[in-house]
């Protein structure tokens, strides 16, 4: 048995590896988080494939040139992935590696995502240099983040706080935390994570005290929907139970057209072969917080995230989405 075992893992490694190009090349944002997670990817086709070799390159996007103004301000979706996606278009790369929380829910013709690797936390940070819990910052304290996800559900949790807007990349961030421009800062816990700043967390917040962006803590990788043997060659890097919550919670956000402008939330989970998707609608100042959870067969993840939707907007939802469009437009 175990014979046949390592010839069948043999074959379907020579297969794999006949699949995959020799050279290949990955299209990231030149952010030092964006590059580890790359780096990642690549360190893992070639150890899986000894005969390609993975070439990363850096693409500046729209959502890196500006850092002086909040993300919500900006407007338009794929902030983060545009000119990365043209580059997929024109052929300068082969595919692309993104945080799922930065992807449209509609994808340039001739583009998907064909792969989500397994799920880093999805869980927001808090790091603070004094306190140790949002329970315990005191009164009037401030906190930093630009999402207004996080704005309205920390003022769901503390109302009493001060919360200011905070951009930059990672080390900008702890750095003013550091100088005292913060009593504490929100992060994704994921990022620290793969940097290796997982000692900078103070804690975790759980999902039921903050509900993730949709996507957050995902890797997805996009590629030419006619690359068909590259897709073949990169399953070994595809995992189910990821790609099925991410699909729930998309589906979700596809249904509200939601962006940047408006307070999202989901989080989807998968046990045995059911899903439990929680998601969420606010309003920006947090005034109000719609939360609501159902569960389903993991084959309907879709109708799934579009059904929660639906429940989100009869029960206010709607009013909430059209107040912000409305004001934007």
């Amino acid at each position: 048995m175990a014979a046949a075992v390592t010839r069948y893992r043999s074959i379907r490694h020579s297969t794999q590896e006949r699949r995959m190009k020799t050279q290949l090349r990955i299209g990231t944002r030149a952010s030092l988080l964006a590059v580890t997670q790359s780096t990642w990817v690549k360190n893992q086709i070639e150890s899986a494939c000894p005969g390609t070799q993975v070439e990363l390159v850096k693409i500046t996007t729209k959502g890196d040139k500006i850092l002086d103004v909040p993300l919500a301000r900006i407007g338009g979706k794929g902030l983060f992935v545009k000119e990365i996606e043209d580059a997929l278009l024109d052929g300068t790369i082969d595919l692309a590696v993104h945080s799922m929380k930065d992807v449209p829910t509609e994808l340039p013709a001739g583009l998907h995502i064909g792969i989500i690797p397994a799920r880093e936390t999805p869980c927001d940070a808090f790091l603070s240099v004094h306190y140790t819990s949002i329970e315990e910052l005191p009164a009037g304290a401030s906190i930093g983040t630009s999402s207004l996800r996080r704005k309205s559900q920390l003022t769901g949790l503390r109302p009493d706080l001060t919360i200011l807007d905070l951009r930059g990349n990672v080390d900008t961030r702890l750095r003013k935390l550091e100088e005292g421009e913060f009593d504490a800062i929100i992060l994704a816990g994921a990022g620290l994570h793969r940097l290796g700043k997982t000692d900078r967390i103070t804690s975790l917040l759980t999902p039921d005290q903050m509900l993730p962006a949709i996507g957050q803590g995902a890797l997805g990788i996009e590629l030419r929907k006619t690359d068909t043997d590259l897709l073949d060659g990169l399953q070994f890097l595809h995992h189910r139970p990821t790609a099925l919550a991410v699909t729930a919670e998309r589906a979700f956000l596809l249904r509200l057209e939601g962006g940047c402008q408006v307070p999202i939330g989901a989080y989807a989970t998968l046990s045995g072969d059911q899903i439990t998707l929680t998601g969420l609608i606010a309003a920006v100042d947090g005034s109000l917080i719609l939360k609501e959870q159902t569960t389903g067969p993991a084959g309907k993840a879709t109708a799934l995230g579009t059904t929660l939707a639906e429940i989100l907007l009869a029960k206010g939802g709607k009013a909430i989405l059209d107040a912000v469009y409305c004001s934007d437009s």
